[in-house]
């Protein structure tokens, strides 16, 4: 995107991104590509709708240099290879991890660096539309994308899509976790499994900068809006809301989660509950 592109963005009415972020993971289809620029939305109060949509037109745009259709799933790989990582550079490096922008797929896209599971979904995104058999694969401690339908031939878009030879995905498995690669990590990552990854990316870059738990807050509200979402988010909401100085809204949180898990384990929502007690006390 231009930055004459960016100047004329107006942003969404409050409340709106959150709305259209609810819609769109309760589809019978998430689509990939919406959810990552709402959480953009979300991070940016200047991204408006014609921002997403400058976005969509940017991969529809790199979709149209793809070579039609290569051949086989390597070839694929070898197009998507010499498109983005080197014609246009997109990659990364130890510094982006330190960036939010890293996470924000709007950004990915202007800056051409990212995270991992950021420069994938470019990858994804861009072989999808140009009609290519391609994956994002969720190996513990680094995403990649598989080529192919049974994702054969892999490849790390954060190293410029560098095709992993026999041997490298077990060692990028092993370095991040110290077990062995299983074929089970080898299965296509499900849109919503993709976006619950990159929102806790986001929280845990907040939770290491405790100034910015504005951030923390966005990432679990958006997190509680995806289907089947993990109890316990409720829990750290709460826990938030009174870090952040809302007694009142935290021990409201804190009460609503010891609820949900009391028919399980009494214990801990009593402890919950006590939490709650301890963040009203402040208010006097």
């Amino acid at each position: 995107m231009s930055g004459d592109e960016k100047g004329d963005l107006s942003g969404f009415a409050a409340g709106e991104v959150r709305r259209l972020f609810a819609e769109e993971a309760r589809a019978e289809r998430p689509d990939l590509t919406t959810m990552c620029l709402l959480i953009g939305a979300e991070a940016d109060p200047e991204l408006g709708p014609a921002g997403l949509d400058a976005a969509q037109v940017e991969l529809d745009r790199l979709a149209g240099e793809v070579p039609y259709r290569p051949g086989g799933a390597r070839d694929w790989a070898v197009a998507l290879r010499e498109l983005l990582g080197g014609r246009y550079g997109f990659r990364g490096s130890a510094t982006d991890y330190q960036r939010l922008e890293s996470s924000l797929l709007h950004q990915v896209l202007a800056r051409r660096r990212g995270l991992p599971i950021l420069l994938s979904v470019v990858w994804v995104e861009v072989a999808r539309r140009a009609g290519a058999p391609v994956h994002g694969v969720a190996l513990p401690g680094h995403f990649v994308v598989g080529f192919g339908a049974d994702c054969a031939v892999l490849v790390d878009p954060f190293d410029g899509g560098r095709l992993l030879g026999e041997g490298e995905a077990d060692a990028l498995v092993a370095g991040a976790t110290g077990a062995p690669l299983s074929p089970s990590m080898m299965v296509p990552a499900e849109p919503l499994e993709v976006v619950i990854r990159i929102l806790n990316n986001i929280r845990s870059w907040a939770t290491a900068r405790p100034e910015r738990s504005d951030v923390a807050l966005w990432a679990l509200e958006l997190s509680l809006r995806v289907p089947h979402h993990p109890a316990r988010l409720r829990h750290e909401k709460g826990q938030l809301l009174v870090r952040r100085g809302d007694f009142l809204g935290g021990a409201a949180e804190l009460e609503e989660y010891a609820e949900l898990v009391e028919v399980v384990d009494e214990s801990l929502a009593a402890r919950v509950r006590a939490e709650a007690q301890t963040a009203r006390a402040m208010l006097n």
